[in-house]
């Protein structure tokens, strides 16, 4: 059962949860489903990979290449706190490395190593592509599940005229977090990019998004229960 971070057992830091607990289920499946844009995916100019822990983005754009929907890729991310360990030599250069493994040949991928958020992710792969000359109209954006909502509101602020697709892996919530090895990760991630499509608007960061009463009261209730470490101040 997940429980807030930093919470000690018997005295000692636990090992990371990896099961989804009744207390939060119902919350976090709200969250969950909220920040899938349910697009359909389409072949697009480009795939744009963004940068996170999860290597599942590097894996799907490998596939969409191979299926002929996206004929160039171009991986986006530097390093946060929570990829350092993982990915010592960047986010998108080890996505490159993984696409090269399933496949994909080094010249259809294009890295951009410098970006540390969405917003630069969006803005540096745009001078990329221009740099090399590349003419980009439209553009299948591969996120964590969680982000997909706050990457479109994004790239829609900062690209309005680029058509958006969005897409992750298509996996259950379980078994997501299986694959990430954390619950308490996935739960704080989804709290705090929920956060970010309340507030990045405001901030000129983003496009606003329309968030059902629902969405809302989830999103303060897992706050509430201490799911607080990835919040913006």
């Amino acid at each position: 059962m997940a429980m807030p971070p930093d919470r000690l057992v018997n005295g000692e830091r636990s090992m990371p949860e990896v099961t989804l607990g009744e207390a939060y289920r119902a919350d976090v499946e709200i969250l969950w489903n909220y920040h899938d844009m349910c697009h359909t995916i389409r072949p697009t100019d480009v795939a744009i990979g963004l940068g996170s822990h999860d290597l599942g983005v590097a894996t799907l754009a490998a596939e969409l290449y191979r299926e002929g929907a996206a004929p160039r890729i171009v991986f986006t991310g530097a390093n946060a706190p929570t990829t350092i360990e993982r990915f010592p030599r960047g986010e998108a250069v080890h996505y490159r490395d993984h696409a090269i493994g399933l496949g994909v040949p080094g010249e259809a991928i294009l890295v951009e190593p410098e970006a540390t958020n969405t917003g630069q992710n969006i803005e540096f792969t745009r001078r990329l592509l221009a740099s090399r000359g590349i003419e980009v109209r439209s553009a299948t954006l591969i996120s964590r599940p969680y982000q997909q909502r706050r990457a479109y509101s994004t790239a829609k602020k900062l690209w309005p005229e680029l058509e958006v697709v969005c897409a992750s892996r298509p996996l259950p919530l379980d078994e997501y977090i299986g694959s990430i090895g954390d619950v308490n990760r996935v739960i704080n991630m989804l709290v705090g990019d929920t956060q970010r499509i309340m507030v990045y608007p405001g901030r000129g960061f983003a496009i606003p998004q329309d968030m059902p009463p629902e969405v809302e009261a989830a999103y303060r209730r897992l706050v509430e229960a201490g799911f607080t470490s990835r919040l913006v101040r």
